[in-house]
């Protein structure tokens, strides 16, 4: 087993990144990161990847876990057979879970929510997204 490297004392560990929850409907929210704005996202095969744009992949479901613990789950995506909700998780190293591989009893699943400051948002609307299909010509 290989020594467990621990960091000098005159090191700090990296500030935690900062994401804004901004609620979409009920129970529902987005994730945003508070310093570049884009949006996490999470698409058809449980990855989770960042989206500079607000899109249906965007949304999560927000629920509360009986020990206080809040878990995310994809809006749009879930299971085939089992209809099993996919959720955002990341392992013991921080790394970023597939979604149909984390189960909501899992401690990868659980996030604490912290209230660093009330902002009032203006919610994301899929109508403000810009077209991205090439544009057809005119019909005669």
């Amino acid at each position: 087993m290989a020594p467990r490297e621990e960091t000098p004392p005159n090191r700090q560990a990296p500030p935690a990144p900062h994401f804004n929850l901004i609620p979409v409907g009920l129970r529902v929210v987005t994730i945003q990161s508070a310093k570049l704005g884009h949006y996490v996202a999470m698409n058809a095969e449980g990855l989770l990847y960042s989206s500079p744009h607000f899109t249906a992949e965007c949304r999560f479901k927000e629920c509360v876990f009986e020990n206080y613990y809040v878990l995310y789950a994809s809006a749009l995506y879930r299971q085939r057979r089992s209809g099993r909700a996919w959720y955002l998780g990341l392992d013991k190293e921080g790394r970023v879970m597939k979604g149909n591989r984390v189960k909501k009893t899992k401690a990868a699943a659980h996030f604490v929510p912290k209230l660093l400051e009330v902002a009032m948002y203006r919610e994301p609307s899929l109508h403000s997204v810009p077209e991205t299909s090439p544009s057809s010509p005119p019909a005669p």
